[in-house]
């Protein structure tokens, strides 16, 4: 795997991955300014959330579960000090379908949790990671 970033001006920057996406990130000149594009810190929250949602999905999937909407929010905090690390992750997972078994929602998210999800596994060396789920009957 393979990435580039870029300086384009003051707290600007383009990120590239190795399959050419482009995105763009970026940071306040100054507390509470306008922010040019996704810090890399949302970013990886982001990554951890679409790792997992991908597994789960996937999971349920192969599972032949009749999941129809997968969605992910995610709140974190951070450490005071430097480096300011994330110390909690709580993942509210909805997950709709008709007729979809809470029992294997809870599985998916467990092994996604466990042994699937790179990002969130990473994270969890520093982060406490919480889980909550919904199942929404369609």
């Amino acid at each position: 795997m393979k990435a580039r970033v870029k300086w384009v001006e003051e707290r600007t920057f383009v990120g590239e991955s190795g399959s050419g996406h482009r995105l763009v990130l970026g940071a306040a000149a100054a507390p509470g300014g306008p922010t040019p594009g996704t810090s890399p810190m949302e970013l990886m929250l982001i990554g951890a959330g679409g790792c997992a949602a991908f597994d789960v999905v996937h999971i349920l999937e192969r599972g032949r579960e009749p999941v129809e909407d997968c969605e992910v929010s995610l709140e974190a905090e951070r450490a005071a000090e430097d480096p300011k690390v994330f110390t909690r992750i709580h993942m509210r997972f909805i997950v709709k379908g008709r007729g979809l078994s809470r029992e294997k929602v809870e599985r998916a998210v467990q092994l996604s949790a466990t042994k699937y999800c790179s990002a969130s596994i990473m994270l969890a060396k520093t982060a406490s990671i919480t889980h909550e789920i919904e199942v929404v009957e369609t």
